[in-house]
């Protein structure tokens, strides 16, 4: 098993948080490739991860399934150190609501299919109401601008095409994850899936483009999702940084530390690597208060079981 060309050694310098993170799952990786600009490849981020501790990653393209990247990625080394997945982002990039490429991903090793992100309403008009303080990375290969996808038809019904991927989902017993929908959206979602039997249903960064408040997450969490944070969002060094740890604190205590998780939603160029932001979490949650068995189940406990490890 090789390790990739450039490889930046990871160490965790603090004992108590690196003793922590032994076993962390990482859900929210963003590699190359990709259209937007990233720090480093999926090797290298299984590679960090791998010795950070860490038991699993999951990667992520808004553009395209990652899965067989990973297997390219595996078999130019002989062979990663730690399992690392993806799944589809059902954006037009795929064909949107596609459940072919949902099944695709799935039947391939997949093990999550986002409903729209970047493809969605809520994440179009964040984008265009605040440009660049929002954030978000902008394409590097002149890409047409993404058109609205949504889950609902004219009447407010369900679309078929939506029910046909939940479908594969649940055959596949894989994550749902709700996306960027909008906050109105992800609770029809999660009710449909949740009253098809789906059992592994993820919000990701509910107050960040959903504009979900904690009462609402809660409310989710009862019909049976559980919700992810993005550590970018808190940790100052990203460009993603909005939020103090008393905002997350608020979320957990809503949602309950149980129905709680954390990804680093990091790999963008010029940001932290995702090992970095874990430890950097890791001590603030530390700091404030938390105790170790909540912080692990939030970056290891409650991720390995939602994916099913």
């Amino acid at each position: 098993m090789l390790k990739p060309e450039g490889h930046e050694p990871v160490a965790i310098d603090d004992p108590e948080v690196a003793a922590i993170l032994d076993g962390a799952v990482d859900l929210h990786v963003h590699p190359s490739p990709s259209p937007f600009p990233r720090r480093l490849p999926i090797a290298e981020a299984a590679w960090q991860a791998h010795e950070a501790g860490f038991r699993a990653i999951l990667v992520k393209s808004h553009h395209h399934s990652m899965v067989t990247d990973i297997r390219a990625a595996s078999e130019a080394l002989g062979g990663l150190p730690i399992p690392v997945v993806s799944g589809v982002a059902l954006n037009n990039y795929v064909g949107g609501l596609n459940p072919y490429a949902a099944e695709l991903a799935l039947a391939q090793g997949g093990r999550m299919v986002w409903f729209p992100t970047i493809s969605s309403h809520a994440h179009i008009c964040v984008h265009e109401a605040e440009g660049q303080n929002m954030r978000f990375p902008t394409n590097n290969l002149g890409l047409r601008h993404t058109t609205e996808i949504g889950i609902l038809d004219t009447d407010g019904a369900i679309k078929p095409e939506v029910l046909d991927i939940l479908e594969v989902i649940k055959a596949h017993d894989a994550i749902m994850s709700c996306g960027h929908l909008d906050a109105d959206q992800t609770e029809r979602l999660i009710e449909q899936a949740s009253s098809m039997g789906i059992k592994r249903i993820l919000v990701n960064h509910p107050n960040f483009v959903i504009g979900a408040e904690p009462e609402r997450v809660r409310r989710w969490v009862g019909l049976g999702a559980r919700i992810e944070h993005s550590i970018c969002q808190y940790d100052d060094r990203t460009s993603f940084y909005q939020w103090g740890l008393d905002t997350l604190l608020g979320f957990v205590k809503a949602a309950g530390v149980e129905n709680t998780l954390l990804g680093s939603d990091l790999g963008q160029a010029n940001n932290p690597l995702p090992v970095d932001a874990y430890a950097r979490m890791v001590r603030g949650l530390l700091d404030a208060g938390v105790s170790k068995e909540d912080v692990r189940r939030l970056i290891a406990d409650n991720p390995a079981d939602l994916l099913g490890i």
